[in-house]
């Protein structure tokens, strides 16, 4: 029976996930009409799908990520039933933050479930406090790092291209160092942060691929400009379109491959309490955990990721391919830079940080502050929320299980 409820709510923990974190990935681009929302949950769903199975980790830390003191919180039972409530508080949260359209971190949500069931468990002392100290700061850190990198993007591009006498020429001429640039902290980060290859080895292979794309881009933009005479400020916008397009697909590629482990994480606690009799620090994730940890996510982009969608790409400030551009390029480069220091970040609060640097970057007043308090507000009640209900759901189950 707790195998059964393990995995069902780990699917929907997935399907959360799916419904929510998309937003990351997909929200601008529809935002800035680059693809329609029907094609950008198909894409969404595909790629979550494959990132997952294709690269999810399947070394899984346990899931109490350096939350709870497993010297304190030891026993098998024990974590097995708080995984269980971690699990369900953090579903649960997740899904009534989607259907309200507020964008959330899912990796936060789990946080606040397992210190919920661990201050259950063990007291007070049973938690890493240092730890949620640093979670705390990166709530404030992570959009602030995102809006400032936005903000400044935002403002280089349009000295450099956009208010120019003949934008079309400064595109081919700042096009492919942007092009070059966009592609070497794409396949850097996806080397290092997803498939794990090593800052070396990661740096050589995207100097090589980026200077590749770079050359390409050169000629593409070379012998699309005589298309666009009539209309120097769309062919401007195609090339940023065709970036942004890219660079969502990216994210949502990444966030599959990255992301499952909070879905299947405690999945693989319980399976494994249950198979073995205990847990240790590394837990083998099996492949056919992956694939319903993906399904999950797919299912949660296809049927409700465009709610959270709407939020971000068009509820908070007007979007055009531009901006679109400069919000998921410095998104991705904060979350490699974060990466790299090993600092912890939100992607979520990233996204939502870059949305409102490169909306300041016209002015406040084409920022609707009313939604961005309601998604604030979302991220303060986040963790509390998620962990008295883990921690009520734990005393439950030690009753019940």
């Amino acid at each position: 029976m707790v195998t059964l409820i393990a995995f069902g709510t780990g699917v929907a923990m997935a399907f959360a996930i799916g419904a929510n974190d998309v937003a990351n990935s997909m929200a601008t681009a529809v935002g800035a009409k680059a693809i329609t929302p029907k094609q950008a949950v198909l894409i969404a769903s595909v790629l979550e799908f494959l990132g997952a199975v294709l690269f999810g980790s399947h070394v899984t830390s346990t899931i109490t990520k350096g939350i709870v003191k497993v010297d304190i919180v030891n026993d098998p039972n024990t974590l097995m039933i708080g995984a269980l409530a971690a699990l369900i508080s953090s579903s649960v949260w997740v899904l009534a933050a989607t259907f309200w359209g507020m964008p959330v971190s899912t990796t936060h949500s789990i946080v606040g479930g397992m210190a919920g069931f661990g201050i259950a468990a063990g007291g007070w002392n049973a938690i890493h406090w240092a730890k949620m100290v640093s979670i705390a700061m990166s709530w404030v850190i992570s959009p602030l790092l995102g809006g400032l990198l936005a903000y400044g993007v935002f403002k280089l591009i349009s000295l450099l291209v956009l208010r120019r006498d003949n934008p079309v020429r400064a595109a081919k001429k700042t096009g492919p160092i942007i092009i070059w640039v966009t592609f070497f902290i794409i396949v850097y980060l996806f080397a290092v942060k997803t498939v794990k290859i090593g800052y070396g080895k990661s740096f050589v292979f995207s100097f090589s691929v980026s200077a590749l794309a770079m050359i390409a881009g050169y000629f593409l933009l070379k012998r699309n400009s005589q298309k666009h005479n009539a209309d120097p400020y769309d062919f401007v916008e195609n090339m940023f379109r065709r970036l942004q397009v890219m660079t969502s697909c990216y994210v949502s590629f990444s966030h599959g491959a990255n992301d499952v482990a909070n879905a299947v994480g405690p999945v693989v606690v319980v399976y494994s309490v249950i198979k073995t009799g205990m847990v240790s620090s590394q837990i083998h994730t099996p492949i056919w955990i992956l694939f319903l940890g993906g399904l999950g996510i797919s299912m949660g982009v296809l049927f409700l990721g465009y709610r959270v969608m709407k939020t971000i790409g068009s509820d908070i400030t007007p979007l055009t391919n531009t901006r679109g551009f400069c919000i998921d390029f410095s998104t991705a480069s904060t979350v490699l830079m974060a990466s790299v220091l090993g600092f912890p970040v939100s992607t979520t609060h990233i996204v939502v940080g870059s949305v409102v640097g490169v909306g300041m970057a016209r002015g406040i007043e084409v920022v609707n502050v009313g939604v961005l308090k309601n998604i604030v507000l979302s991220w303060l009640f986040t963790v509390p929320l998620a962990a008295v209900f883990s921690a009520i759901l734990f005393k439950l189950f030690t009753l019940i299980i």
